[in-house]
Order: C-alpha cells, then sequence, then structure tokens
C-alpha cells in the first residue's frame, strides 16, 4: 500500500514538472527577439552636453567647413545599410526618420535662417516614376491598354547618399587650456538617381546640436565586436571619421576647389588640418 502510495506520488511530481517545462517552453509574443539578451545601454544613452562657454574664455577661434565622402572605408559605418533593417540604421536613414517625424527642423542653408517645410521635405524625398501604358484583357479575353501610375519611392536618399558636410568650430578655452571643436551644421548631400550626370545636391541642412539626443540613442556598426557598438554620438564625439578640409574661414569667402585643383587642393586641406594643431603645439614650451 505505501509503494502504491509512493508510486502515485511521484507521478503527481512528474507530471507537475513536466507541465512546469511544458509552460516555460511556451514563447509570448513578447518573447522573440533578434539577439540573446535586451539591449538597454544605447537605447537609454543620453548625450553629453556641451559645458557652458563664455565668450571671455575663448581666446583663439577657427572655422572650418570639411566633407565627409560616404565611399571611404572609415566612412562606411556612417552610410551601411541602404536598406531598412531591423537591427541597424544609417546615418541618412536616422535623420531622415527624425525629420519627418517633426522632431529635427531642416533648413536649406547653413545659417539656420530658412527651415523647409515637411511637405517639400517629402516632395524632395520621393521620386515618382513615370506612367506607363499597360496591357489589360476584358471579360471576352480583348485587350486594351491602361496607364497605369509610376511606382513613389522614398528610400532612394539611402543608397544616393554622396556625402556629408560639417560646419565646426575649432577654439581654444583658455579658461581650461585645451583644443575644443564643436559642430554646428551637417549637409546631407544625394545624388539623383535620375540625373546622375549632374552630380550631388544638399537636400537639407540640420543643425548639430538638435540632433545630438538621438543620435546618441542608435547604434553604429562595430567590425570588431558586436556587443560593443557605439552611437552616432560617439562617432562624432570621438572623431572616427574620415574627411577633408573644404574651406576654412577667408577674407574672400572661397572654397579650396576655387584656387585648387587635384593634389593642390589635398595639400591644402592638410595644411589647413596642420595650422590648428601646430597653433596649440606653439603655446606650450618644453
Amino acid at each position: 500500500m505505501k509503494q502504491v502510495k509512493f508510486g502515485l506520488l511521484m507521478l503527481i511530481v512528474l507530471v507537475s514538472a513536466l507541465n512546469a517545462i511544458a509552460q516555460q517552453s511556451v514563447f509570448q509574443p513578447g518573447d522573440y527577439r533578434d539577439g540573446i539578451y535586451e539591449k538597454e545601454n544605447s537605447t537609454n544613452r543620453k548625450y553629453i552636453p556641451y559645458t557652458h562657454l563664455r565668450e571671455a574664455d575663448v581666446a583663439w577661434e577657427k572655422r572650418v567647413w570639411r566633407r565627409l565622402d560616404m565611399r571611404e572605408k572609415q566612412n562606411q559605418q556612417l552610410y551601411y545599410p541602404t536598406l531598412p533593417v531591423v537591427s541597424r540604421i544609417s546615418l541618412m536613414q536616422l535623420i531622415q526618420k527624425y525629420v519627418l517625424a517633426g522632431a529635427i527642423i531642416p533648413f536649406a542653408d547653413e545659417e539656420f535662417l530658412q527651415p523647409i517645410e515637411l511637405s517639400v521635405i517629402r516632395d524632395k524625398m520621393v521620386i515618382r516614376e513615370d506612367s506607363a501604358d499597360v496591357e489589360e484583357f476584358d471579360a471576352e479575353g480583348n485587350s486594351f491598354m491602361v496607364k497605369k501610375p509610376g511606382a513613389v519611392d522614398s528610400t532612394w536618399t539611402y543608397e544616393f547618399f554622396s556625402s556629408l558636410g560639417l560646419k565646426e568650430d575649432w577654439f581654444f578655452d583658455k579658461q581650461k587650456s585645451v583644443l575644443e571643436v564643436r559642430i554646428l551644421a551637417m549637409e546631407f548631400n544625394v545624388i539623383n538617381p535620375k540625373k546622375v550626370d549632374l552630380g550631388e545636391f544638399p537636400l537639407f541642412y540640420t543643425y548639430f546640436p538638435a540632433c545630438r539626443p538621438f543620435l546618441a540613442k542608435h547604434e553604429v556598426y562595430n567590425a570588431k565586436n558586436d556587443s560593443e557598438r557605439r552611437t552616432f554620438e560617439d562617432i562624432f564625439w570621438k572623431r572616427q571619421f574620415s574627411s577633408v578640409v573644404t574651406k576654412e574661414t577667408n577674407v574672400y569667402d572661397r572654397t579650396i576647389d576655387r584656387y585648387s585643383k587635384g593634389i593642390d587642393a589635398l595639400l591644402e586641406s592638410d595644411r589647413i588640418k596642420n595650422d590648428i594643431f601646430r597653433w596649440e603645439h606653439d603655446l606650450w614650451h618644453f
């Protein structure tokens, strides 16, 4: 009798354990995710505000413009992916997302004097293919031609995002005795897929400090470690991109390509970069 009771008890325990395992193995709709853990670092990241800067603390300042070519290998982390992906986003996709949502204001100039209406931005981003005549058949099998409207595509900017322009101020803070840089404007240049021969044109400008809260919440691909992906804010903060200086403040207000071409333009760009760091180096005596 005791053996029967013990057997029944063991059977009840075994059935309960199997039911518990079965219940644990049932996935709920929210349990499916593309990864082995919940990523919280990047989604909860907040950008580091700039320290307050007084005009009296700026002993020296130089404004430069630079261009980031998306074809360069070091800048491809900002360019890809060109198609929507759940786990990753490109710089153009990120900015376009918040621009169309009204969180970031696009401008037609780098001085932020002419904001662009969202309807105008949508018209600039959307490409409508030409309508075409399509053959169809009626119930009796007779053919007739119908004019169909062309397809609408608003994702062409992802692939035809050609370069990023930056306007930034380099300055020496005598209160902290450091040379710092702050980016003011971003210029998004694209190539029209229908008019490739005409080259690139600026799609819009954005105020960089207004973009920082959103740049800090999205990751950038890290080729060496997927668990240590930096955000777009980190890329710009740590200057992890390749660029060429296209202009510095000058009395003629002209760009480098106005007076130098080819290798001479690259040498002039390097001269401007070296002049900035040489100015800081000459402050100190060893």
